[in-house]
């Protein structure tokens, strides 16, 4: 089903990707006795509150200073080189979603290979996603009222991404083709100012990460239509599930993973594994985590190579499906 998009915007991201293969990285300077964890989001995502939740465990089970370093620029394409040009000690890490695997089906060129330049260390866990409107511009409740609307005006109202090509911008488009509907692409530089335009009614809808948007919830700024898991979660029981209200196929997981450069030595894989295992064991982290609705099953490092290859093949199809064209 064609929908309607911004091409601009992602010929900018495109022409950015294939400009920062050849230009230099600015150096970073980093102290003796830290682990760099580069995050390819903006701060207010969901990986950024993950990694700042567990950074104090992390920084004990490695026996360094963590520094946490957003590097969201041209869609998380800048955070990404900066660690494929890391050297393989150990000492730079990443914590990565799903886009990762999105990019080379969306984007003609990288300045790098995925997953070729990476090494990943262990997937884990997931991050429940949810959809939600401003109330004060749509008048839905619920998945039917709101596919309802949808059909009523095809075309006329608008939906939120943190960047084309991202998770959250597919997870959309997979709703819009499973209720058979169409809506408007406003992509954003990131999460923090999507969520911003959404309360302020600049946009209409978009699908974020629970923890991201939770507050608002709360606070009636934000309404949610329906999370996207496959059952409700513990952090927000009260939000029906997409499957629930009518459309049984529409499940969308949000997985994070902890990845580091190409290279990297069996005993610095090792170690980085056995601190990911122990820091998310951490009953303070634990505690984070559940409040934040993340569900947690680190998997072993080969576990982790292959998710990597099968979900590469699987974004792949999907992109397909819903017609977006690499750019």
């Amino acid at each position: 089903m064609t929908r309607t998009h911004q091409p601009t915007r992602r010929h900018c991201l495109a022409a950015m990707a294939a400009a920062l293969a050849a230009t230099p990285l600015a150096s970073f300077a980093q102290p003796a006795g830290t682990v760099r964890f580069i995050l390819p989001n903006a701060t207010g995502s969901g990986v950024d509150a993950i990694t700042r939740a567990a950074a104090p465990a992390l920084g004990k089970a490695l026996n360094a200073s963590v520094v946490v370093d957003n590097q969201p620029g041209a869609g998380g394409i800048v955070g990404l080189q900066a660690l494929a040009r890391s050297a393989p000690d150990g000492n730079t890490l990443a914590v990565v979603s799903n886009n990762v695997v999105i990019f080379p089906s969306v984007l003609k060129s990288l300045p790098f290979d995925m997953p070729g330049d990476f090494t990943p260390i262990a997937v884990v866990g997931a991050t429940p996603m949810v959809l939600v409107v401003n109330p004060a511009k749509v008048p839905a409740t619920n998945s039917r009222d709101f596919i309802a609307l949808l059909k009523s005006k095809p075309g006329a109202l608008n939906f939120a991404s943190g960047g084309n090509g991202t998770i959250l911008h597919l997870a959309t488009e997979l709703f819009l083709d499973a209720s058979g509907t169409t809506a408007r692409h406003i992509p954003y530089k990131g999460v923090g100012p999507m969520v911003t335009d959404l309360i302020g009614g600049q946009v209409d809808f978009g699908t974020a990460a629970l923890p991201s948007v939770q507050a608002h919830i709360k606070s009636g700024a934000l309404r949610p239509i329906g999370m996207l898991t496959a059952q409700r979660t513990a952090a927000a029981p009260d939000i029906p599930t997409f499957a629930e209200q009518g459309l049984p196929n529409f499940v969308v997981d949000a997985w994070f993973a902890v990845i580091g450069p190409k290279g990297m030595s069996a005993a610095s894989v090792r170690k980085a594994h056995d601190a990911v295992v122990a820091a998310f064991a951490d009953p303070a982290v634990k505690e984070a985590m559940a409040k934040q609705g993340n569900t947690i099953t680190i998997s072993s490092t080969e576990q982790a190579q292959q998710a990597f290859r099968s979900e590469l093949a699987k974004y792949a199809a999907l992109v397909k499906k819903v017609g977006l064209e690499p750019q």
